[in-house]
């Protein structure tokens, strides 16, 4: 266990940088301020000038670029990287080899699965590009699946849930259920069941399932 500028309580593997200067210039970077009881895994890169709240935990190889706030009990996993001026809140899960791009905002208890992407350039090349960088804009809740593509300036609303492999282009509802490419709007996830038969190989997950899932509502009371 190791103790960094005065902060208790942080486990840090060999191989992590903290407080990385990034190469933008002229501005002036202040210190990372990073809060207590973070683990922090080898491989990870944490850049100057960003706020990171209590019990932070990264996977290994993540990068966190500069002009960042994240709140408490945030993970993000292996291979992933937030570029510079996102904004993450409380209680987010961000998965293995994603790449959430500048200015993108996380609400609280979003999480995000393996391999999602998101885009912030609406016009990528033009001359005035640069300086209208919107990232996508999750609300509280919201979950989105493996292989996903969200693009600049999407808000995907609160409680939602995007299926796997979609792209979405374009705003999607609070609560509602959406796939495809381009996604849509399908049906609400109050309506999502447990199907009756899930085949499980574990046998005591198997068990649980038909006890205390199949043929139940799957986000019941949970918006």
């Amino acid at each position: 266990m190791k103790h960094w500028r005065g902060v208790q309580n942080i486990v840090c593997d060999p191989n992590v940088e903290i407080n990385v200067v990034p190469g933008r210039r002229g501005i002036r970077w202040d210190a990372l301020r990073l809060g207590p009881h973070a683990r922090l895994r080898s491989g990870t890169v944490l850049y100057a000038h960003s706020v990171i709240g209590r019990h932070f935990e990264t996977g290994h190889h993540v990068v966190i670029r500069e002009e960042n706030t994240i709140g408490d009990h945030v993970s993000i996993w292996n291979n992933s990287t937030i570029d510079y001026g996102c904004r993450i809140g409380r209680r987010v899960k961000i998965h293995c080899n994603c790449y959430i791009a500048q200015y993108s905002v996380l609400e609280d208890d979003v999480f995000v699965a393996p391999g999602v992407i998101f885009a912030n350039d609406r016009f990528p090349g033009t001359p005035h590009a640069a300086r209208v960088l919107q990232g996508p804009i999750l609300k509280r809740g919201a979950q989105v699946g493996v292989n996903c593509t969200i693009l600049p300036g999407v808000t995907i609303g609160a409680g939602a849930v995007i299926g796997a492999g979609s792209v979405v282009t374009r705003d999607v509802p609070d609560g509602a259920v959406a796939w495809g490419n381009p996604a849509r709007a399908r049906k609400d996830r109050e309506t999502l069941v447990w199907p009756e038969n899930f085949r499980l190989i574990r046998k005591d997950a198997a068990a649980y399932y038909g006890r205390k899932l199949s043929n139940r509502r799957a986000y019941a009371n949970q918006r």
